[in-house]
């Protein structure tokens, strides 16, 4: 197996998620799934398996939703993969296509178009119609439809920019609409933005609808320790590393990563470009070095940098409690975190913290201890937080 940092990973070198799909699939036979999980964590490689190997009586169909910027785009989106999935099939799209030529649409290239005002004002039809085609050829073939949807948390916020917070509370209370009106119909959602943000932005503006209330959320962890020390160990022996012992080092760099795929590759890529060999000196010594780096190989500024964008006028707060909590490297409760935020700040409004901290563990920056004290959730975010700051 070859290291490949940020690369779409081969499906048969997926390593310690049978359990996790295992899962899904049991879920989706209830119900449909929020998949939640910190970013670069593999809960696209996860979909992207699930695509690749259904289990039987499951149509799966992956889309990757972040280029929509509007509801139309959406939908149009939608009914194109369709189209094709019932093309390939030998199969038509039928009641979108009678209702594309009612509409008095154009075909070409076996495709039904309509002028640009006449889709943005019946993406609810296009996207309906589409839908109910693809659920009934899934339904005459004695199968269910998965819709395995990418990015749907950002395509929202595009949505909601682009034309307005109205219009992406119509689009999740549609979605909302067709997974209720079709019993066989399933949708796992995912996305590198938490979908609550996005919901709790639509919530500010009067939208009082719960829109995935019939749905799961699942939570995406990074790897098992012993998942992610095979995972090491198979890329230090696929890429050739000298090693003087393959089962430290491969341990050594489970341990650095946090058990992150993602990272574990970064180690073992950057030992190879440099030539070294694979020892538990030289594995911390490129993870310093890259933590440090100005040219952000793991991407982690994307930590601070979303931070306004999440938190609003209560990013400041969020920095200090994470600038705290990196330099003291032990679990503080409710109360110290309050004392904390009084001596360094004009912050002091109890509730409001509590709602902080619960949407910064929600989005994987802290985690709760048995006690109910609040620590990173990973401790390489924590290093590198604290070495970013200076602190």
């Amino acid at each position: 197996m070859k290291a490949n940092p940020g690369g779409q990973i081969d499906i048969k070198a997926v390593i310690g998620r049978d359990s996790l799909i295992e899962l899904m699939w049991e879920t989706i036979e209830q119900q449909s799934i929020v998949m939640t999980a910190e970013r670069r964590i593999g809960k696209t490689t996860i979909i992207r398996k699930m695509l690749v190997e259904p289990v039987d009586g499951w149509t799966p169909v992956f889309q990757d939703l972040e280029r929509c910027h509007t509801a139309n785009e959406f939908a149009m989106v939608v009914y194109h993969e369709i189209h094709r999935f019932l093309s390939a099939k030998g199969k038509a799209a039928r009641r979108a296509k009678e209702w594309f030529a009612a509409m008095g649409g154009t075909e070409i290239g076996g495709l039904f178009k309509l002028p640009e005002k006449a889709a943005s004002a019946h993406w609810k039809d296009i996207l309906s119609h589409s839908i109910e085609d693809l659920v009934q050829e899934n339904d005459q073939s004695g199968t269910r439809l998965l819709f395995l949807w990418d990015e749907v948390p950002f395509m929202l916020s595009n949505i909601r920019d682009r034309e307005g917070e109205p219009m992406a509370m119509e689009v999740l209370d549609v979605l909302r609409a067709l997974r209720q009106t079709h019993p066989s119909l399933r949708m796992i959602i995912t996305g590198s933005i938490g979908l609550h943000h996005v919901i709790t932005s639509l919530k500010d503006k009067n939208y009082a609808n719960s829109p995935v209330n019939d749905m799961v959320s699942i939570n995406v962890p990074a790897l098992q320790l012993q998942d992610a020390i095979q995972l090491a160990k198979e890329l230090i022996e696929g890429e050739k590393l000298d090693s003087p012992e393959t089962d430290m080092a491969a341990a050594v760099i489970a341990n650095e990563a946090d058990c992150f795929p993602f990272y574990i590759h970064h180690i073992v890529k950057a030992l190879k470009i440099r030539s070294i060999k694979a020892t538990p000196e030289n594995i911390r010594q490129v993870v310093a070095t890259q933590l440090v780096d100005d040219n952000d190989p793991w991407e982690l500024l994307h930590y601070r940098t979303r931070i306004p964008t999440y938190y609003g006028q209560d990013g400041p707060t969020v920095i200090r409690l994470l600038d705290e909590l990196s330099v003291s490297g032990k679990a503080a409760s409710v109360n110290e975190l309050l004392i904390m935020l009084k001596n360094s700040s004009s912050f002091d409004d109890r509730e409001r913290l509590l709602r902080l901290l619960s949407l910064m563990v929600r989005d994987h920056y802290l985690s709760r201890d048995p006690d109910g004290c609040y620590q990173y959730a990973f401790p390489l975010i924590r290093r590198w937080w604290k070495s970013h700051r200076g602190l």
